[in-house]
């Protein structure tokens, strides 16, 4: 749709160019200026062409200039033109147009972004804890934005860092070397990021009786960033536990990395360039050894970069990542997938890099997304709340099984388990990803498993429909993919929604590639599916009224779960054949 809808453009944008040439007006309108809309009503045409903005320049009505503007336009293209008011209208002949998308535009991916180098960083897990629901839909994100960005052309790497240091993370250390008693995740039969979570919120039971408990902490850390051999032995036998357990879920998850970098290995690198800084006269020193920047000149606050004590913190472990980072893969842009609580420190981030003189600060990117949480309420990992993520799977898993077996489909799906599964993973991704990054959201279990309405599994469902529909068609007499359609018959009110839904596939990616925001997609897929279920609903397809137009409608039928098969892949839901 996006190639009539420029064809259009051009022929719009010469036709005012022409009216204000006659009027003797300079100027020379562009075609991608001109505004090109989607009317409301299949009856008002396929494209719209607002004319207010010509009013002043021409000095004219908005109505009198469309109706020249018609007047000049029609018999110029494949389709017929009228006025609706302000509006010129445009209704495409949609015998050539069905065939010029079905052959041509289907599965076409914008590549807009060719040739650019992104990097996205997302997930950025703690070794004190497993993942949980907050960090599924940080994953969602970050994996489906980076599949975007990559169907548009561009050279991805995707990045985890791993947060493995901190005072955080020797507060689960200290309660497993003083009350662990040499248990590990094997002896307790539970996978390693469980295992090392129970001793963080154990530690939290141990400081609201022990108030000393904080403070051994803080030498714990002092002790690791000395190099105590004793401290950082167990730092990285519990490191390994957590991470090891975090893959699990990544795996089981579709997420993937082509690099990890850990902040152990990176705050040093950010430590040196403060303390260069320093020298340069961009930080200063406070009274109290600290070193710190004022930022008030960016409307920021003043920022500590390193404690009067010289330890790190996140800010400082930022500015290093960052770093080394670029010099590990020079990017044309770094996308950070991050909470909305975090916007602050993104803003002094990027201010303080690019303080530094590094160019490459001024484009990075904080895609920020907001809280998740279930009904019951707001999680707390400290004190054990948190939605356990692999939990939450399994309950979504074992609850699709569950209706699987009551409408007695276990044969008829192959694998119930592996199918339930993947319908888990269809529910919470959709539910996590249709929804605009920047709203918090309650995420409900049953809501998101519904095979009605706006959800992953009605998507799902929807594939597993055409599929069923195409090995029908492969076993009965109806021409198969071989025949070359006449997509001239398809031209009902039906077809012609679907056709068009077809055509916004790549115009959808690149606009949830332009915006950072799979939600773009996810609506388009919604919209795609709804159209098609009404087209399938309402057009009899293997039984039509003969054999060319049911394989005219066969190939509609195979255009569109292409996209299905391409687009979900785009936003982490698995395809699935039969459901």
């Amino acid at each position: 749709m996006q190639d009539f809808k420029s064809a259009w453009q051009g022929r719009v944008a010469g036709v005012l160019n022409t009216l204000m040439a006659e009027a003797g007006l300079p100027g020379s309108l562009d075609p991608s200026q001109i505004i090109v809309e989607l009317p409301p009503k299949p009856e008002m045409g396929d494209l719209g062409f607002p004319m207010f903005a010509y009013a002043r320049t021409l000095c004219k009505s908005p109505p009198q200039i469309a109706q020249l503007v018609a007047e000049k336009l029609s018999g110029t293209g494949a389709g017929t033109v009228f006025v609706l008011g302000p509006y010129v209208n445009i209704r495409l002949d949609r015998g050539q147009t069905a065939a010029a998308i079905l052959e041509e535009e289907a599965l076409e991916r914008p590549k807009t972004l060719t040739g650019r180098r992104i990097m996205v960083e997302f997930s950025s897990p703690n070794t004190n804890k497993p993942l949980h629901l907050g960090h599924l839909r940080n994953d969602a994100l970050g994996e489906s934005i980076s599949r975007i960005l990559a169907a548009c052309g561009a050279e991805l790497r995707k990045v985890c860092i791993i947060n493995d240091r901190g005072v955080h993370i020797c507060k689960s250390m200290l309660a497993y070397r003083e009350h662990g008693n040499g248990t590990t995740p094997e002896t307790e039969g539970v996978k390693g990021d469980h295992f090392v979570g129970r001793w963080y919120i154990q530690f939290s039971k141990m400081a609201a009786g022990d108030k000393s408990a904080e403070e051994r902490a803080q030498e714990m850390l002092r002790k690791w960033e000395a190099g105590d051999p004793e401290t950082v032995a167990l730092w990285k036998k519990m490191n390994a536990w957590t991470v090891e357990g975090m893959k699990e879920t990544y795996r089981r998850t579709g997420v993937s990395f082509d690099r990890y970098y850990f902040e152990s290995q990176t705050y040093l690198v950010g430590r040196a360039e403060v303390l260069k800084g320093l020298d340069r006269g961009i930080f200063y020193r406070e009274a109290d050894g600290s070193i710190q920047i004022d930022l008030s000149a960016e409307n920021l606050d003043k920022k500590v970069l390193l404690r009067k004590d010289g330890t790190s913190i996140y800010i400082t472990q930022d500015i290093g990542t960052a770093i080394y980072r670029h010099q590990d893969w020079p990017f044309d842009r770094l996308v950070y997938v991050v909470g909305s609580e975090q916007n602050y420190h993104f803003q002094v981030l990027f201010s303080i890099l690019q303080k530094l003189g590094f160019e490459w600060a001024k484009d990075l990117y904080h895609l920020s997304y907001g809280m998740v949480n279930l009904p019951e309420g707001r999680m707390k990992s400290r004190e054990g709340t948190v939605v356990d993520a692999d939990d939450l799977i399994d309950r979504l898993r074992d609850m699709a099984l569950e209706e699987i077996r009551e409408k007695e489909r276990e044969e008829a799906v192959g694998d119930p388990a592996s199918v339930a599964e993947r319908i888990a993973l269809g529910a919470l991704h959709y539910y996590l990803l249709s929804a605009s990054p920047a709203k918090d959201m309650l995420f409900d279990p049953e809501e998101s498993l519904s095979i009605n309405g706006d959800t992953g599994p009605y998507l799902q469902y929807m594939g597993a429909r055409i599929c069923a529909l195409l090995r029908k068609a492969d076993d009965s007499a109806v021409p198969g993919p071989g025949n070359t359609p006449d997509y001239s018959l398809l031209g009902n009110d039906e077809e012609w929604e679907v056709i068009k839904a077809v055509a916004g596939y790549g115009e959808a990616v690149a606009e949830a590639a332009d915006k950072m925001d799979p939600s773009l997609l996810a609506a388009y897929l919604y919209r795609l599916s709804r159209a098609f279920s009404r087209f399938y609903h309402d057009c009899p397809i293997l039984n039509a009224e003969n054999p060319e137009l049911a394989t005219a409608r066969l190939a509609l039928c195979r255009a569109v779960e292409r996209i299905l098969r391409d687009a979900l892949q785009l936003i982490c839901i698995p395809f699935l054949e039969t459901m």
